[in-house]
């Protein structure tokens, strides 16, 4: 794996630890008030960074390329912050809403870009 494939793989792994590791944490505090904290590092971070690694390394040329490069650095940088951001706010801190708010619409235009690098993908099946 090189490039933006193996990136996003590594981010997954570390995805997954900190998600299981929180999951942990709540299963024996009996305090399970960072749910979907846990469940967006799950689903966001260890599933979907771990299907845009398996992507890029199908189709390396997109996966070396710059946009692939961008595409990774912007979904880390707004993953983590909507992460970070989202548990200070079930912790209480409601004045980081509007970070958890910026933070998901950025990881959502994220989503649009990886759209828009795939998309050589789908005129090829044609």
């Amino acid at each position: 794996m090189t490039g933006a494939a193996r990136k996003f793989f590594i981010l997954a792994l570390l995805y997954a630890i900190g998600g299981m590791l929180l999951g942990l944490y709540m299963g024996l505090s009996q305090d399970h008030s960072q749910m979907p904290v846990h469940a967006h590092a799950m689903v966001l971070g260890w599933l979907m960074s771990g299907f845009f690694a398996f992507f890029y390394h199908f189709f390396p040329e997109i996966g070396r390329s710059r946009l692939a490069n961008v595409h990774f650095w912007l979904t880390t940088a707004s993953g983590l912050i909507l992460l970070v951001s989202l548990f200070f706010v079930l912790s209480g801190n409601i004045g980081l809403e509007p970070v958890t708010g910026i933070s998901s619409m950025a990881f959502f235009a994220c989503f649009l870009l990886f759209a828009w690098i795939a998309r050589p993908v789908f005129s090829r099946a044609a």
